[in-house]
């Protein structure tokens, strides 16, 4: 099964210290300064309204950075919308070091009110076509996402929680680690 367009998003570790809409200076900055490397960033979207919704997002051609609410969970994503080549575990690692690097920039900015959990994290592929949200979906995807992950973080000791809600939403896991992971080290791939 060929997964594409990998959403990852490392939790906040404890509440929000400062007004989220102060990230869209910080990421208009970003986008002026192109500095994501390979990748095109075109705007910034402050979506803050939305209840449980996407937050502020630096909006790219090949990627999405944002401090997110989805789901009532603040977190820093990054959401893949281009095709990435190579193998599943590729594009885990991709995803995941593209929120890695974009949560070490945002504590930097924010440094001392915003710190990112180095426990929790959750993988979405934002692509029903290509990944139902079902347990045959879950259950061909389990081996390789365990795979990357015993890789990327370096041991096994991790737990891996299907989203188990209903059919309509993105096939998605919750991974939470026994063992904090060097933030650095993700970004670094």
């Amino acid at each position: 099964m060929e997964l594409q367009h990998f959403v990852a998003k490392i939790h906040v570790d404890g509440p929000l210290g400062f007004d989220p809409a102060k990230v869209v200076d910080v990421l208009h900055k970003w986008v002026a300064a192109q500095s994501v490397p390979g990748v095109l960033l075109i705007d910034v979207a402050e979506l803050l309204h939305v209840p449980n919704g996407p937050g502020v997002i630096a909006v790219g051609h090949e990627a999405d950075y944002s401090l997110d609410q989805t789901g009532g969970i603040w977190g820093v994503l990054h959401r893949r919308k281009t095709v990435f080549p190579g193998s599943n575990a590729d594009r885990i690692v991709q995803a995941l070091k593209g929120a890695a690097q974009t949560a070490l920039r945002l504590e930097e900015a924010f440094s001392g009110t915003l710190k990112v959990s180095r426990t929790t994290f959750e993988l979405i592929v934002n692509d029903r076509g290509l990944a139902p949200n079902t347990p045959e979906t879950y259950a061909a995807a389990q081996p390789e996402i365990e795979a990357a992950l015993r890789t990327l973080l370096g041991h096994g000791d991790f737990q891996v929680t299907r989203h188990d809600r209903e059919r309509r939403e993105r096939f998605g896991v919750t991974v939470k680690s026994a063992k904090p992971y060097d933030l650095a080290a993700l970004a670094a791939g």
